[in-house]
């Protein structure tokens, strides 16, 4: 599958939405996971902000990527 392929099925992670995803926000619990772990939620342009203030406030957040060069810079991921 190509990466423009992928990333139209590829939804956001914002309950009840359907849209397609652009933004991959990379986090992990450090309570949980070790430092180097990164979990990932997916975002489309609507709730990017939203879903990096969650991670955020939590201090869990670590990096918000456009998926495009996330799926670029890892194409096994």
């Amino acid at each position: 599958m190509s990466a423009s392929s992928a990333s139209t099925d590829l939804i956001c992670s914002a309950k009840g939405c359907r849209a397609a995803a652009v933004w991959v926000l990379a986090w992990n619990n450090p309570k949980l996971h070790t430092p180097e772990r990164r979990k990932t939620w997916l975002a489309c342009e609507e709730h990017r902000e939203y879903l990096s203030r969650f991670l955020g406030v939590r201090g869990f957040l670590k990096d918000v990527v456009a998926l495009d060069a996330w799926q670029a810079s890892a194409p096994d991921r």
